[in-house]
């Protein structure tokens, strides 16, 4: 297997979740859908491109290597609620995003040909890149790395911390003593078989991207604890 990771920073990032109209919260780090559709942006895949449901094949595994902070916005929308109703009902909805956060993505697959295409076309992209968002870019250059016969879950345990250094030297003041940092991984429940950590279903395997039938079915996803060395990169940092 050949994994390719991504580096996904930004000033602000947002994975939606289950929420209503009026308050969109954000889970703690990429959701797989939300990785596959900026996968498809890169692709040129239209909404309706029968070509993503595809995408669900590659393995997906995440690390939080900088968690962020949540910041809320708020924005006053019009709604028409009926088709009959003459004037539209101003409300005030909620939108919480993830500021200064850092996640390390990585993507597995035994197809090399089309993790060589997706390389590329993250580079070359056809269509925006946004972190969850439209409206959230990602900083800069998107990085992108990969490891030929390697796992997504054996890069991410193996990888350094990928953290901004302002954050690294915040953690190593908060924490004088501690020689690790500890981090959330997150990944395909068949990349954790017999794992320790928290198993549990989480609704971001893709069905549809259409505006008209977004869908979306349950994916099997276990979470666990991981610590990185602080100690090996002070003098880099």
């Amino acid at each position: 297997m050949k994994t390719l990771t991504l580096k996904l920073t930004g000033p602000l990032q947002s994975y939606g979740n289950e929420a209503d109209f009026l308050l969109r919260t954000t889970g703690g780090y990429p959701s797989k859908s939300a990785v596959i559709g900026l996968i498809a942006a890169a692709l040129g895949y239209q909404r309706t491109d029968t070509r993503i449901v595809a995408l669900n094949d590659l393995k997906f595994a995440v690390r939080v290597d900088q968690p962020g902070s949540i910041m809320t916005e708020f924005q006053t929308v019009e709604v028409q609620e009926t088709y009959s109703q003459k004037k539209a009902k101003r409300k005030v909805t909620h939108r919480d995003n993830l500021q200064d956060a850092l996640f390390m993505v990585a993507l597995g697959s035994s197809d090399d040909e089309l993790l060589n295409r997706i390389k590329f076309a993250l580079h070359h992209p056809k269509f925006q890149l946004f972190l969850g968002r439209r409206a959230n870019v990602i900083a800069g250059y998107l990085e992108v790395n990969e490891y030929p016969n390697e796992d997504p879950v054996t890069v991410l345990m193996n990888l350094d911390w990928q953290a901004a250094a302002w954050y690294k030297k915040r953690q190593r003041w908060q924490h004088a003593d501690d020689k690790k940092f500890t981090v959330t991984l997150a990944a395909d429940a068949d990349l954790l078989p017999h794992q320790s950590g928290q198993d549990f279903l989480v609704k971001d395997h893709v069905r549809s991207f259409s505006q008209m039938d977004r869908r979306h079915a349950y994916r099997a996803v276990v979470e666990k604890s991981i610590e990185l060395d602080t100690v090996a990169q002070q003098k880099e940092n």
